[in-house]
């Protein structure tokens, strides 16, 4: 079973760094133990949990440009095991993204999940799609109440993905999840607040 990430990330230039560090022996004939060409429950459930990816496009003059992409959880659509999808809102309309797409329709996208230290990596073929051209796709992506203007939709088809190992992912948490984690102490501080208060209570009506 091939390795597909790395038959798409390894080129020449690579192996030659590879062979110059001594770790070309490492990946010359590894093979993986699943494809990796489909997403998985296992992936779905880590995309529907993002609330942001970071997304790589080349221009035509050869210069990366990566862009953050945010929105509420879940906004990265899951529409079968080889496709993605995700409403492009109105930003600062530089449109640099759009325009790279247009000349190369290439792309790799970072999902982080910062709490877990996990990340996955996807590399991906992209298509826009207007927003009159496929209701049904638009009413998929459109998130109820969010209030940003949907001004197009990009259709990712899968070409390959992987995991990276956590080495050096620094653990950051959202302002939910720091909710979610401060919350019982939170309960308990207030239960010990009500519960001395009205202790003094009693202590100033023996006196």
């Amino acid at each position: 079973m091939s390795y597909g990430f790395l038959e798409v990330a390894v080129t020449p230039n690579v192996r030659a760094v590879q062979a110059k560090m001594g770790s070309d022996r490492i990946w010359q004939d590894f093979r993986g133990d699943r494809a990796f060409d489909r997403f998985t429950e296992n992936e779905a459930l880590f995309i529907q949990n993002r609330d942001s990816f970071y997304m790589a496009t080349v221009s035509e003059t050869g210069w990366p440009y990566i862009q953050h992409r945010g929105g509420p959880r879940g906004f990265l659509k899951l529409i079968n095991d080889r496709t993605l999808a995700f409403a492009d809102y109105g930003g600062n309309r530089q449109y640099i993204s759009t325009g790279n797409l247009a000349a190369n329709k290439r792309a790799c996208l970072f999902l982080m999940d910062y709490r877990r230290r996990a990340r996955l990596k996807v590399y991906v073929q992209v298509e826009t799609v207007g927003l009159d051209a496929d209701p049904a796709l638009t009413d998929l992506v459109t998130v109820p109440n969010y209030r940003a203007k949907l001004e197009r939709i990009f259709r990712l088809r899968l070409e390959t993905f992987d995991w990276n190992c956590p080495q050096h992912i620094t653990p950051r948490f959202t302002e939910q999840e720091v909710d979610e984690i401060v919350s019982p102490l939170s309960d308990r501080l207030a239960d010990l607040e009500t519960e001395n208060s009205e202790l003094r209570a009693r202590l100033a009506n023996r006196k």
